[in-house]
């Protein structure tokens, strides 16, 4: 049966999903969290660090919304402050410099908004992802698994590859952000949803996504096989040039 736009972002928003850490515990093993930017702190709404994929070192990088109440409220429900988008990058350029694949998991509503995230540099840090991810010269692959809210998730999905686990969404702002300035009623939330195309089918249709991918560990970590075998094969130039293609067919 199918199910309408906004239902599928509150299956995307549910207690019930799999988070970006229980995703690597599945997938990957001996995972050795890094913490802090360097500048200012250490961010819990973006968990990374270290892991092996069937002996392959990787870089794994985490939109983390935390499972019980408390846990939510330490990782800012997973809306990260910039130090989190910074501590992503250093690391990102980590695995550059040693060539490991980088991988990300998104599902974040968006990137706090707090003042103090404006007063530390929120849409500088954004940006200089969006930037620098373009360049990496280290295969890159991001996952959507939950919800995928504007520039908080695209700080992270500048990649070779685009996946939507099913049911996930992304979108340039919430569909009850859309309906409250478009139409001036919240009341308008599932028309928005419909209107925003926001759903895995729809972004495939549109070409923003590569891939849609069972909520399933064992079917995305064949995939993952996949790409991780496939990517080894290209050299670093390659790599940037085919992102750079795939971001200007938009």
């Amino acid at each position: 049966m199918k199910i309408s736009a906004y239902e599928q972002v509150k299956i995307a928003r549910s207690n019930e999903r799999p988070t970006s850490l229980q995703y690597i515990n599945e997938l990957f093993d001996e995972f050795i969290p890094l913490a802090g930017d360097r500048k200012y702190g250490e961010d819990k709404a973006i968990e990374g660090g270290i892991a092996f994929f069937d002996n392959i070192p990787c870089t794994v990088i985490g939109l983390e919304k935390g499972n019980d109440t408390s846990d939510r409220i330490s990782r800012n429900f997973g809306s990260a402050h910039p130090e989190g988008y910074r501590k992503s990058l250093r690391l990102m350029k980590q695995a550059e410099k040693f060539r490991r694949p980088v991988i990300c998991f998104v599902d974040t509503a968006g990137a706090f908004c707090g003042i103090a995230a404006e007063e530390r540099g929120q849409g500088q840090a954004i940006a200089e992802n969006l930037m620098e991810m373009m360049t990496l010269k280290t295969p890159v692959l991001s996952i959507l698994i939950g919800e995928g809210g504007s520039g908080g998730a695209l700080a992270l999905a500048i990649a070779d590859e685009v996946w939507m686990i099913e049911n996930s969404v992304y979108s340039v702002i919430s569909p009850e952000g859309c309906a409250s300035i478009l139409w001036k009623d919240p009341l308008k939330v599932e028309l928005a949803a419909e209107s925003l195309g926001l759903t895995a089918h729809d972004l495939i249709g549109f070409g923003i996504i590569d891939k849609i991918i069972p909520l399933d560990f064992t079917v995305l970590k064949n995939e993952i096989a996949g790409f991780l075998t496939g990517s080894s094969e290209l050299d670093a130039n390659d790599i940037v040039s085919r992102r750079y293609a795939r971001y200007r067919k938009f």
